[in-house]
């Protein structure tokens, strides 16, 4: 064996033995990173194979035995680039199912196949055999058609695991580039020789590919012990931050975007990757024009944030947090959680706690919270405090004559025309049946008394119109007023209210009484 292939056997055997080496680290420390060890040891473990392969044929003396190694060749070889392919894949965080993995195995199956048939269809090699001139275990080859399928489709592996790795740059943190870089060379270099080789520039009679690939494996090393590629890297984004529920910003110290996930994406449509390096400001302004500039603080911080997105109205919790990488603030970390549905479940119970559900005014539960409120004011300000009781008149004969439907719909009509006179500071609610109750914080009985006749006057004007039926209705009112500081609660004063309601429905209905204590 002369000088020359001596060289070419230990570059070859090198590449093979480091090949080795990564799959057999991987393969038994693969319960530190499970999601993407399998292709990773496939790969490495195709390349070996390749690599062994070669070196062992370039020792070959006879046409037998350099079509032997080559068939073992073949049993890594093509394999090797899918499997790198589908290792990116996963590294990325993208989706790898049987059917992507199956798929991009078909060619390679078939190459070995074929090269293992080939005397009898000679689709891979129409001529294989000792070079004429070089001698063994230098080959002569012409290739077949399926050489050249077979060659596209490994450059296109390895061209499109370049492509995915390089359009993660950018978004890519510093920390984890060298990663990037080792797998990136990975799929290069190997295409770039093979492509040498093919024009004819490299050594004639050798594949220079093999003699080449110790050069990824030392980037793959470097990197798993720089890096920590493989236990830690990107991939562990997309279990972690593109796989929660909350939508995530990250600023850096300049307040620039340099990372969102997945979450935030689906919940702001329009932000973009294009973004990234946008200061805040001039983000946000881009996504919603119509809202208030975030409130950003180097402090922790969470509020509710209701945005317009889509035409429809979300409400979002925003958590402001600073992150730091050892003991140097970094920058922020902006968590948006999607707080609509509750908010909207928190309204409608609400609604249901504290309104009627016929007329959409205070219930009677809602009443005593606010009268509460209201009077302790009263009484702190030694103001006057007046309630109005009333109901309609002969309600249960409008109900067994017209049915309860309409007089479900008497109800809210008087409600309808009692709101339209409530002023500022009134309490108004449904007390129960036909009963409406008005508390008025700072009105004397009198300004008390004349609102009501307002109201009493008001109902009697405006008749329902009902199904081409006009139904009159009046009320009763019980009007009752004290000086805060004189009784102890107000609901003595809504009991001076109901005599005072008896009062006007036992005088005739349809008139105000008016009662002042003392």
């Amino acid at each position: 064996m002369d000088a020359q292939l001596t060289t070419y056997v230990t570059l070859v055997s090198t590449s093979a033995v480091l090949n080795l080496f990564l799959c057999l680290y991987v393969l038994f420390t693969r319960h530190r990173y499970p999601n993407i060890a399998t292709f990773f040891i496939l790969n490495t473990a195709a390349t070996a194979i390749y690599c062994f392969g070669y070196a062992f044929s370039l020792t070959s003396t006879t046409i037998e035995q350099v079509k032997f190694w080559n068939l073992v060749q073949y049993c890594g070889m093509p394999f090797a680039p899918a499997f790198g392919l589908l290792f990116v894949m996963q590294y990325l965080g993208m989706k790898v199912g049987r059917t992507k993995t199956t798929l991009l195995l078909i060619i390679p199956s078939l190459s070995v196949l074929f090269d293992l048939t080939n005397k009898y269809h000679h689709l891979l090699y129409r001529t294989y055999e000792i070079d004429a001139v070089l001698g063994a275990p230098y080959v002569y080859k012409e290739y077949g058609i399926w050489f050249v399928v077979h060659g596209i489709f490994l450059f296109c592996c390895m061209l499109t695991g370049s492509i995915l790795l390089l359009s993660r740059w950018k978004e890519t943190a510093a920390a984890y580039r060298p990663q990037l870089i080792a797998l990136a060379s990975a799929q290069v270099l190997p295409m770039v020789t093979a492509f040498l080789y093919l024009i004819n520039v490299t050594p004639a009679g050798v594949d220079p590919v093999p003699m080449v690939v110790w050069v990824s494996s030392i980037l793959f090393l470097w990197a798993i012990h720089t890096s920590s590629m493989l236990s830690i890297l990107p991939i562990a984004k997309e279990t972690i931050f593109n796989s929660i529920n909350d939508g995530v910003i990250v600023l850096d110290e300049a307040r620039r975007l340099i990372d969102y996930n997945d979450a935030c994406q689906h919940m702001m449509p329009g932000l973009q990757r294009s973004m990234y390096g946008q200061s805040i400001d001039k983000l946000w302004q881009t996504l919603f024009p119509e809202a208030n500039r975030l409130p950003l603080t180097a402090e922790n911080k969470t509020f509710d944030l209701p945005l317009i997105i889509n035409d429809r109205l979300y409400i979002f919790q925003l958590r402001i947090s600073p992150f730091t990488q050892g003991n140097r603030r970094k920058g922020l970390l902006l968590i948006f959680t999607d707080m609509t549905a509750l908010k909207q479940l928190q309204q409608r119970l609400e609604k249901l706690a504290y309104y009627d559900e016929l007329t959409g005014i205070y219930n009677r539960r809602a009443f005593f919270q606010q009268s509460d409120d209201a009077f302790e004011t009263a009484r702190k300000h030694k103001q006057p405090y007046t309630i109005i009781l009333f109901d309609i008149d002969y309600f249960k004969k409008i109900n067994d004559t017209y049915g309860h439907q309409i007089g479900d719909r008497m109800l809210l009509h008087v409600a309808s025309i009692c709101k339209a006179q409530l002023q500022r500071n009134m309490i108004f609610a449904r007390y129960g049946g036909e009963e409406f109750v008005i508390a008025l914080p700072n009105y004397t009985g009198v300004q008390g008394e004349d609102f009501a006749n307002t109201l009493r006057k008001q109902i009697a004007a405006s008749p329902l119109e009902e199904e081409k039926q006009v139904i009159y209705s009046t009320s009763s009112f019980g009007v009752a007023t004290v000086d805060s500081n004189s009784v102890q609660s107000w609901t003595t004063i809504l009991q001076y209210a109901d005599e005072a309601l008896y009062a006007a429905k036992h005088g005739g209905r349809n008139q105000v009484k008016y009662t002042e204590r003392a």
